[in-house]
């Protein structure tokens, strides 16, 4: 319902100032600028984004069904399988629940967007069995839910897509931060929970698990800050992005050849949601298009940013981070919006920009928070969702934070 009421002030905010400009400070255009964003965003979201976002999402949904049928999903829970086990320890070591977890974040990791969902309202559905509090969140779900929100996904195919439709010189260079700045999310929030439930955080297992992702982001980082120039941190992004963005779809046909599957068969049955895929965004993007547009063109987010602006220079740091800053904003609240305002701020400040690399990198660094409650809690009939939001939240800030510095130190 949140994103019910943001819309709703969206355009009553962009009536109001209009109003007062026009009667107070005689800006005849005020009206006239809002109508005219309003025509145009929504002829951008359908002609400029939604059209041709289809052939890159019909591509990669083929690949990942390659790659389904290749059984990447099952080899990725087996891998995780023991470690998921300790941060779920209220779910019986046999029961389904867990399964369906880890099917679930295998296709989050592998970015299958038709399958994650699904899966992951399965895997709720499995847990809520065992939910003594039919309409209270149990510990498990809460766990489930906090890490689903820092969206933590290895190829972020639809910012990469975008980037490429708004012509940026190297649409894949977000690819690391993103990884880096969802993986700061994903651990925060579940470092969180894991407090707030008592689980032990010091099992070898989690610390294994944890220290090894952590030691390796960690040394990578470093050998960057220390050893690279910004042109050379590029230029590694630009070439081991590009290369593993192109090793996932050759391996998953390998894999796909190995277990004798028909591989054309199997991306031409996952190509056929592309298509499905695209045009179900499409009110969902004129909405929040035209929403933004209007509240930006009205001045009102100007004048949030303004004053964002002025407190941090206040402070004597860096004040470029603040021009991407509607995208976190929007972020925790809607899916659809902060994809919006990720293509507004890259069609404002140009795809390259600073302000553009770092609204692509806030949009994959966490997931839509007051959405996934809403959606998964309500399809299992839960009302009380205890501290599921808050502790969300916490991966959403963690995950912001760690975009702005990432953005930093990989384009200046």
């Amino acid at each position: 319902m949140a994103l019910n009421y943001i819309w709703i002030f969206f355009f009553i905010i962009a009536f109001i100032l209009a109003f007062v400009k026009l009667i107070f400070l005689g800006d005849t255009e005020a009206f006239k600028s809002i109508v005219d964003s309003l025509f145009s965003s929504s002829q951008t979201a359908v002609m400029d984004i939604a059209l041709p976002l289809i052939g890159a999402m019909t591509f990669w949904l083929g690949i990942m069904k390659i790659g389904e049928k290749a059984g990447a999903i099952n080899f990725l829970s087996r891998i995780v399988g023991p470690f998921f086990r300790r941060i779920f320890p209220e779910i019986p070591k046999d029961h389904p629940a867990l399964g369906n977890i880890l099917m679930s974040f295998s296709a989050n990791l592998l970015g299958l967007l038709n399958a994650a969902t699904p899966l992951g309202l399965k895997a709720m559905d499995s847990m809520q069995e065992i939910n003594e509090d039919k309409e209270t969140a149990s510990n498990a779900q809460i766990m489930f839910l906090v890490l689903l929100t820092s969206g933590m996904q290895l190829l972020p195919v639809a910012i990469i897509a975008q980037r490429a439709i708004l012509h940026a010189k190297d649409p894949t260079d977000v690819f690391i931060p993103c990884i880096i700045a969802t993986y700061v999310s994903a651990v925060i929030g579940m470092i969180a929970v894991a407090i707030k439930q008592r689980i032990n955080l010091f099992d070898r297992v989690i610390i294994a698990w944890l220290g090894g992702i952590s030691l390796f982001i960690t040394a990578m980082v470093w050998f960057f800050t220390t050893h690279l120039t910004k042109e050379q941190i590029s230029l590694f992004s630009k070439i081991t992005s590009n290369l593993l963005l192109f090793a996932i779809p050759v391996v998953f046909i390998l894999g796909g050849m190995v277990k004798k599957i028909n591989v054309f068969e199997a991306f031409i049955d996952g190509a056929k949601s592309g298509f499905d895929t695209c045009i179900k965004i499409i009110p969902y993007l004129v909405a929040m298009l035209v929403g933004i547009a209007v509240f930006r063109s009205c001045g009102a987010l100007g004048y949030m940013n303004d004053g964002l602006r002025w407190a941090v220079n206040g402070l004597g740091l860096d004040t470029r981070f603040v021009d991407a800053m509607p995208v976190a904003y929007m972020k925790p609240l809607s899916g659809s919006g902060s994809r919006a305002m990720m293509i507004t701020t890259m069609q404002s400040f140009g795809p390259d920009s600073f302000a553009g690399r770092l609204g692509c990198v806030f949009n994959g660094s966490a997931d839509t928070t007051f959405y996934i409650v809403a959606l998964y809690f309500g399809s299992v009939g839960i009302k009380r969702f205890r501290y599921s939001i808050p502790f969300g939240l916490i991966a959403d800030l963690a995950g912001i934070i760690a975009a702005i510095f990432v953005s930093y130190l990989f384009f200046g």
